[in-house]
């Protein structure tokens, strides 16, 4: 899992799904399939999936292991694989 995560990801220029431009203060989520940053069409189109359900289980229990945060820690990086959120910087 991402030990920085916010500073490496939370600030892309662009959807890593459909190249869609995010500005800073456009939401964005990290996907359950390859924990990069998609915009909010693109969270949609995964939550549709078959295996979205079981890929967000194993997703969830492999990010608490490793980050050792519990999954409502709203600064995790786990939760922020469902919560949207917008850049920082």
């Amino acid at each position: 899992m991402e030990e920085h995560w916010e500073k490496k990801l939370s600030c892309v220029s662009k959807c890593q799904r459909c190249g869609e431009p995010l500005g800073k203060k456009d939401v964005r989520t990290l996907s359950v399939f390859d924990h990069q940053p998609i915009c909010t069409a693109c969270k949609k189109a995964e939550e549709t999936r078959p295996d979205y359900p079981d890929q967000s289980k194993q997703m969830i229990a492999e990010c608490i292991a490793a980050t050792g945060k519990p999954y409502g820690d709203t600064a995790s990086y786990c939760f922020h694989h469902f919560l949207p959120f917008k850049c920082k910087d």
